[in-house]
């Protein structure tokens, strides 16, 4: 392992980075989109039905069978796995942002209200910076997922090649050609490339939340 490692580390490395490249551009249209359904679906209290169940149906899909589609339709590539990666992310992201709209305490939307507020500022003003924990917690969740199956890109025809960076998929959807070894080594890299941008997701996280909303939550875990 040590010598495959050493052999292939800078490959490896330019593997990684199309793996991260990926996957972060997947997680960032998920964001975009379940954020902005989820939250003002949960601002208007209505449609969650639909919310939940369009979540529900994009989860049941296969991600795979859904390369296969996708091919028939649009072919091999980047965009290929891009949409299936977006298919897996978004529902958890969706799902998330609506609960933690409508999980904001009432009395200080209806506050917010009598004090003036208009429905899109109580929703950036006061649900949304209420609600950063939870739906944090989803991006962070859809990250990992994320990173745990982009290396299917290799079956979406996103490989290594002039102007692509490939993904680790290179390695882990090529068994015969790499070796136990080789796949091992590449499950390990996308196991600390899910780690790590947890990590920073929840450093992310920490930062945009707002400090009375820490110092609550600080209250509450202390020790009566």
């Amino acid at each position: 392992m040590i010598q495959y490692l050493s052999d292939n580390f800078s490959r490896l490395l330019v593997l990684t980075l199309g793996h991260a490249v990926l996957s972060l551009v997947a997680l960032l249209i998920s964001v975009v989109v379940g954020v902005s359904i989820g939250a003002y679906v949960g601002h208007l209290r209505r449609y969650s039905f639909l919310a939940i169940n369009l979540g529900n149906v994009l989860r049941a899909l296969p991600t795979l069978a859904l390369i296969a589609v996708m091919i028939a339709l649009i072919g091999f590539g980047f965009v290929n796995i891009t949409i299936a990666l977006v298919v897996l992310a978004l529902p958890l992201i969706l799902t998330n942002a609506y609960t933690a709209v409508t999980g904001v305490d009432r009395g200080m939307v209806e506050a917010a209200r009598g004090m003036g507020m208009k429905d899109l500022e109580i929703l950036f003003q006061v649900e949304l910076p209420n609600a950063i924990p939870l739906i944090m917690t989803g991006v962070r969740t859809a990250w990992v997922y994320t990173v745990a199956t982009a290396y299917l890109a290799i079956f979406a025809g996103y490989a290594t090649r002039p102007g692509q960076l490939g993904s680790l998929g290179d390695i882990i959807g090529n068994p015969s050609g790499e070796g136990t070894t080789g796949v091992l080594v590449a499950a390990a890299f996308a196991i600390v490339l899910a780690f790590l941008g947890a990590g920073l997701i929840t450093l992310a996280e920490r930062a945009m939340t707002p400090t009375g909303i820490k110092l609550s939550r600080s209250a509450a875990m202390a020790p009566a």
